[in-house]
């Protein structure tokens, strides 16, 4: 029997691809919903050198598919999509109350799935 569940430091730092197999960064944490428990969005870092000049993404957490034998995550959107994706800097997080930002968010991957 094939365990399910991971645990969150298990994926926190995991590789990202789509499915062209090009990087898109890796997952930086997760933002839960404390109403539900369910995790809404993962934080994902992509772009720049070294860490320095990356911007962060937050990707409904059903974007995501496990590509456990590579042990990768991977988020079926080109890489030009992703660099036009709403994002925000590592040092400055969008509210958690912020509506119009998570709209946004919900907006750009639900038109692109919906489109794909």
């Amino acid at each position: 029997m094939s365990n399910r569940l991971l645990s969150a430091s298990s994926i926190n730092g995991t590789n990202v691809t789509n499915h062209a197999g090009e990087s898109l960064g890796e997952i930086k944490d997760f933002m839960v919903n404390p109403a539900t428990g369910k995790v809404d969005y993962a934080v994902l870092s992509f772009g720049g050198f070294l860490g320095m000049g990356d911007k962060y993404f937050a990707i409904p957490w059903d974007s995501f598919s496990t590509d456990r034998s590579d042990e990768e995550m991977v988020l079926n959107v080109p890489k030009d999509r992703l660099e036009k994706a709403p994002g925000f800097d590592k040092n400055n997080w969008p509210s958690s109350a912020n509506d119009k930002y998570l709209t946004s968010v919900n907006e750009y991957y639900n038109m692109y799935t919906a489109n794909v």
